[in-house]
């Protein structure tokens, strides 16, 4: 009967989409309809850089600016990024292609301070390489050329323009045009020629389309005359000295191409077909994977061999006395259980663990699965803001049941922890940030006054929802297998294997290895204007991640209970978290050697923003190691386990 029901629910409601996801429809102007709009309208966000950290909002540069300034809803991503969505007098009619048509034209004169300061500053946006950041219709603008050795690739955004440094190569944005073969030359992208991508949806009353994807392909032209653009003119140069007037003319052409069959409706399926980097990236991550699941499935036959010979000897075996070095772990019963020192402080761990791995898991598979396009990270920012809220429940239930297990009393300080502990740790981050960002004018910064709404939003919700998953967790607890004593005999069997430095060492070494290959290339991709739109391979490195924090903690649980050490709490924990460790010696290689100098305020973002993430590896590794060693100790105990 249920499912009936389902099915005739199933069968009477009509589909909806998540909110900020909703496509828009368009008809052409002489096809009016309720349902579509013929206006498509051009939006910019910040301008990115590949090179710099810091950004710029698009009325910073000296280029057409819209009368109407007009602007979006601004959405939660947006809002945590700081960022200002605004409108750019780049207006188009649906299916209606123009040809060199005129935006605009700027004039600088060498008298006039003011202009030369705002031609100053665009000549500095081309050095440093910044990129515009356009959208149309809630999908970015995509820019694809070839590279040096003749991989095909895309990128959001366009650059605004190219510079070619003294006795250098052509390279970047320079290498899209021959003619910007002058050394130390500035070349300013003045035009753009835009192609978007439309699927025909069959309506009730006409034929409604929507877009699929934008790509612009950027061009510098020379106009010698307003009245008549050609758009065959050569390369517009910008001198370093600036004797005569310059008039700098904007230009667009703009072209509409339906979509084929057999292409994918996906955004940024089309945008995105960097074959070659990605077929590379697949083969590294696919030979990782298989060769984790063969060490792993060794490692896990090896031990499940010798454990289960220890356990047959020990329990068909009459020990003396003189036999207890044959069977050194199962001695161990009476006190491998007893209660961990700071367990409060542990449980907070463990429970902010769980949740950053349940959102993770949730967050890589829908976007692998396509549910989350990357096209938009403000959609990925949005729900993963939402889930992060929702998930306040389990990581009160898992961080109060683990400390109702280590016999905790003082509820409410466990409380406080749980709720403030880790979202403090990030707010104080983030409020430096900007607390520098502020002092330097840099537009990269939130304002106090949204930082403080965003405050009030988390802490308003988030606290009701951490004191349901405390009011059901504490009402649970583990059970071990043996009843436990307070305190053990040292035990002077010790091998190097089970020494806290080495194992820390060691045991994180492997799940370092086993992302080292990618976070270079995620590296680039979060510093630069680069899409990252491999989730699917993301997602596999996911999965590697947990098997090789897994193994490599339940086999150093298993060499610490053979040299008789009963200490495997915190250790359980920190041997999988080290691996943060060298993620964040990872990130200062990185930042010494690909990251260009940079200001005070760069310098800030891009270690405040790695603070978070080794924060959040050593939680998340941290929590798969315990939960391996726990399950896999417990189980080992409770094989063994007699009358």
């Amino acid at each position: 009967m249920w499912w009936l029901w389902l099915w005739h629910l199933a069968a009477i409601c009509d589909a909806f989409h998540f909110p900020g996801l909703a496509p828009i429809m368009y008809c052409e102007e002489d096809q009016p309809n309720s349902h579509c709009k013929s206006s498509i309208q051009v939006y910019s966000d910040k301008l990115y850089s590949v090179e710099m950290v810091n950004t710029h909002y698009y009325d910073s540069f000296d280029f057409c600016q819209d009368s109407l300034k007009k602007a979006p809803s601004d959405t939660l991503g947006q809002i945590l990024s700081g960022e200002r969505v605004t409108s750019c007098p780049y207006k188009f009619s649906f299916k209606k292609e123009e040809t060199c048509r005129k935006v605009c034209a700027k004039f600088y004169a060498p008298r006039n301070k003011n202009s030369m300061n705002k031609l100053a500053f665009l000549k500095k946006g081309i050095k440093e390489n910044y990129y515009h950041y356009w959208l149309v219709d809630n999908t970015l603008v995509v820019w694809c050329y070839d590279k040096e050795d003749g991989e095909h690739y895309c990128t959001s955004g366009f650059p605004i323009g190219c510079f070619n440094s003294p006795g250098s190569q052509l390279k970047g944005p320079c290498m899209i045009n021959p003619n910007f073969n002058k050394n130390n030359s500035l070349y300013l992208f003045n035009h753009v020629d835009i192609t978007i991508t439309y699927h025909i949806k069959r309506d009730r009353t006409n034929n409604v389309m929507h877009l699929i994807s934008s790509t612009v392909n950027p061009k510098s032209y020379k106009h010698s005359d307003e009245d008549h653009l050609t758009c065959n003119e050569p390369p517009l140069e910008i001198p370093e000295e600036i004797t005569d007037n310059l008039t700098v003319v904007y230009t667009y052409s703009v072209k509409f191409e339906e979509s084929k069959p057999t292409e994918s409706s996906s955004e940024w399926e089309n945008d995105l077909d960097t074959t070659v980097e990605t077929s590379r990236q697949w083969i590294k991550v696919i030979n990782s994977f298989f060769l984790i699941l063969f060490l792993c499935g060794l490692v896990v036959f090896l031990n499940l061999k010798r454990i289960y010979r220890d356990i047959v000897k020990y329990k068909r075996t009459n020990i003396s006395v003189f036999e207890w070095w044959q069977f050194e772990w199962t001695w161990n019963h009476k006190y491998v259980f007893r209660l961990p020192e700071h367990g409060m402080l542990l449980s907070v761990f463990l429970g902010q663990g769980t949740r950053i791995f349940i959102m993770t898991f949730c967050c890589l598979f829908l976007a692998g699965l396509g549910f989350l396009t990357p096209a938009d990270q403000h959609v990925l920012v949005n729900y993963g803001s939402a889930l992060w809220l929702l998930l306040e429940i389990p990581a009160g239930y898992m961080s109060a049941k683990m400390y109702k297990t280590f016999k905790g009393v003082n509820w409410k300080m466990h409380f406080w922890l749980t709720a403030f502990l880790f979202p403090g740790i990030v707010f104080a981050d983030i409020f430096i940030m900007n607390a520098v960002l502020w002092m330097e004018g840099s537009l990269s910064a939130v304002s106090f006054c949204t930082l403080t709404r965003i405050f009030a939003l988390f802490l308003g919700m988030s606290t009701p929802l951490t004191l349901l998953g405390q009011h059901y967790g504490k009402k649970e607890k583990y059970e071990f297998p043996f009843h436990t004593q307070e305190s053990f005999p040292l035990s002077h069997n010790r091998r190097s294997s089970t020494k806290r430095t080495i194992t820390f060492i060691l045991g994180s070494l492997l799940p370092f290895c086993c992302v080292f290959l990618q976070l270079s290339y995620i590296l680039n991709h979060i510093w630069s204007p680069h899409m990252y739109y491999l989730f699917g391979l993301l997602f596999l490195i996911f999965l590697i991640l947990v098997i090789s924090c897994s193994e490599v903690t339940a086999l150093f649980c298993y060499f610490r209970l053979y040299a008789e050490d009963c200490g495997w709490w915190w250790r359980a924990f920190l041997t999988s978290s080290f691996t943060s460790a060298y993620i964040f010696t990872y990130t200062l290689h990185y930042f010494f050697t690909k990251v260009p100098a940079a200001g005070i305020g760069s310098t800030c973002m891009y270690f405040g923003y790695t603070l978070i993430l080794v924060l959040v590896s050593f939680l998340f590794t941290g929590t798969i190691g315990f939960f391996s060693c726990f399950f896999f100790i417990t189980t080992i105990y409770k094989m063994v386990k007699v009358d």
